[in-house]
């Protein structure tokens, strides 16, 4: 399994709105200059997350996006996930009709792979990753 851009993306969003909270909602254009990234693809990003209510956004001059709980409330396994669409390390665990399930000796280590890191990513939250709490 490899993280994309677009997980990695929505991270540092949801990371930098949590950092900033105190300012109210935050424009796209100061989340792109602060984290250094492109604003087309945060774009694109941010309307998943708005979409999903991890943000909620407001328009107009003072408009952009905030979170919609706390820090501690997201854990890092549904930001990932909702990115992502999944955390499987094989494909064949993203198909329910894979032919060789049942003569695959491989997959109970795929299974329980999948399982350690699910429950490693839920187990961590942006609170977390912004006190540095990660073990």
């Amino acid at each position: 399994m490899m993280i994309s851009t677009k997980g990695r993306y929505a991270l540092n969003i949801l990371l930098d709105l949590s950092q900033h909270a105190d300012e109210g909602y935050i424009s796209l254009k100061k989340i792109s200059q602060r984290q250094k990234l492109p604003i087309k693809y945060l774009e694109a990003i941010v309307s998943v997350l708005n979409k999903s209510g991890m943000v909620e956004s407001l328009r107009g001059k003072e408009g952009g996006y905030r979170l919609t709980k706390k820090p501690e409330d997201y854990t890092i396994g549904s930001i990932i996930k909702l990115a992502e669409g999944s955390i499987a390390p094989v494909s064949c665990l993203e198909s329910e009709n894979c032919a060789q399930a049942c003569h695959c000796l491989t997959l109970p280590l795929w299974m329980k792979l999948e399982g350690l890191i699910d429950a490693y990513l839920e187990s961590v939250t942006l609170k977390d990753l912004l006190e540095q709490k990660i073990s």
